[in-house]
């Protein structure tokens, strides 16, 4: 064993305590803290027009922009669960490093591996929440443990990237979109309010680790890590793009009248859109990401990354 690569410095031991300090002081239960009794209002948004982009079809009228954003919201809400489910598994892998090393970084990963569990819990629970106010024949399509098993069969490297890059596209959301969205249903909002408390501090280990990880590799494996990013950034827009069309076609489903060729074409087009923005593109254009992302890599390796992006980008 590396010791060298498992010691911490004293400013990442620093900020692996201060994780700590965070995870104590947000620590909450998903019953008594989260749900308390409570159930959606289907009259009510669950996601803010500014990740559902549901403005962007005039022809809806208010009540089904508002259905179409309780469809977005839910597979919103799933999609979360499935990045957690391999998410969780990487970071129990990386604490290994730390057994014999640092304790109070192996403790911060503990905490965070606890906490993502409870997140999938949580998620699940909004599932059967959902389903029960909401018509049949929704389906969210991937399996998180084949999703996960895919994921983690990539580098650490390229996996803690696209969970850094996801942590931090949460966190944005929150505080852009949905704190200040007066319409969502208060659930929902509390949910994701909860939610950020504890990502907050796991942003901050995911860089920690990456850039650790980064310190462990060689160039050659660096580049094949980069291949590695891009084809994960791929397999995502492979999900969400057979979501959308699930979605899309749930929506119309049950809708009390029909659209027409165009109007439909239109709809599948602007969920994918907002499937494309809300798990991709929001979350590569945060200043934050580009900077430790930049930082390891070459302008060639970024390049690539810019080129394998570019179809994606009429999202923004």
């Amino acid at each position: 064993m590396n010791t060298t690569l498992n010691m911490t410095t004293e400013t990442d031991h620093a900020s692996y305590a201060r994780c700590i300090s965070a995870s104590k002081k947000a620590r909450w239960e998903i019953e008594r803290d989260v749900i308390r009794g409570r159930n959606f209002d289907p009259s009510k948004k669950f996601l803010p027009d500014g990740l559902s982009l549901v403005e962007e079809l005039p022809f809806l009228t208010p009540t089904e922009r508002r259905f179409m954003s309780q469809i977005q919201g839910r597979t919103y809400a799933n999609m979360f669960g499935l990045v957690e489910r391999f998410i969780c598994a990487k970071v129990m892998e990386v604490s290994q490093d730390h057994l014999l090393g640092d304790q109070t970084a192996l403790e911060a990963l503990v905490r965070f591996s606890d906490e993502e569990l409870k997140h999938q819990e949580l998620f699940r629970r909004l599932e059967q929440m959902a389903a029960d106010k909401m018509p049949a024949g929704y389906e969210f399509a991937p399996d998180p443990n084949a999703v996960a098993q895919a994921v983690l069969g990539k580098s650490s490297w390229a996996v803690l990237g696209l969970t850094l890059h996801i942590e931090l596209f949460t966190l944005v959301h929150y505080k852009q979109s949905i704190e200040s969205d007066g319409q969502l249903d208060e659930l929902w909002k509390d949910v994701f309010l909860f939610h950020w408390k504890e990502e907050s501090q796991h942003a901050v280990m995911d860089e920690l680790e990456w850039v650790r990880e980064d310190q462990k590799i060689s160039v050659e494996e660096r580049d094949q890590a980069v291949t590695e990013l891009i084809e994960l950034v791929g397999a995502v827009d492979g999900i969400l793009q057979a979501q959308a069309e699930h979605d899309a076609g749930y929506f119309m489903a049950h809708l009390e009248r029909e659209f027409s060729g165009e109007e439909a074409q239109a709809i599948r087009a602007l969920m994918l859109k907002a499937y494309r923005w809300q798990y991709i593109v929001s979350g590569v254009q945060l200043p934050r990401f580009g900077e430790v992302l930049t930082s390891m890599i070459t302008p060639e390796q970024g390049a690539r990354i810019q080129a394998a992006l570019a179809p994606l980008m009429p999202a923004a």
